[in-house]
């Protein structure tokens, strides 16, 4: 088996990690700045996100703890983890974590995992640290 490394990346925003939950942790929110989806944020739930081109990916979530930790599955062999941590009464660290990554598979795209974490990456890094503060920022969700 050849295990790659997990995606882990942070943020630091400034706001509660009340404000930011609703973001992570729903259809609407996710929406707003990752991709759309059918999430309803109940343990052991399935759920489509939409690819776009790629087409819908079967997820299922795999933890709700409000307002600090939501994960799910992602296709057959990922899964994905937001931790919010928050720091004082103003900031909030947001932590991802996509882990799940073995070159001895294919996405569903047919290339190999190696190939899809490194464009991952690059794109959960803009998502996380550009998308999610100007959606939470810039909007009201609840």
């Amino acid at each position: 088996m050849a295990k790659l490394p997990d995606i882990v990346l942070d943020v630091v925003m400034e706001a509660s990690p009340e404000k930011i939950w609703p973001y992570v942790a729903t259809a609407d929110g996710l929406g707003a700045w990752f991709m759309g989806s059918t999430l309803r944020p109940i343990e052991g739930e399935p759920f489509f996100l939409h690819a776009g081109p790629y087409g819908d990916s079967p997820c299922r979530v795999i933890a709700v703890e409000p307002p600090t930790r939501f994960a799910f599955d992602w296709d057959a062999h990922w899964s994905v983890e937001f931790i919010l941590e928050p720091l004082d009464g103003r900031t909030t660290r947001v932590t991802l974590r996509h882990a799940g990554w073995d070159d001895d598979h294919v996405s569903p795209t047919g290339q190999s995992h190696a190939v899809i974490r490194q464009i991952m990456e690059g794109g959960w890094r803009r998502k996380l640290t550009e998308d999610l503060p100007r959606a939470v920022l810039g909007s009201s969700l609840m």
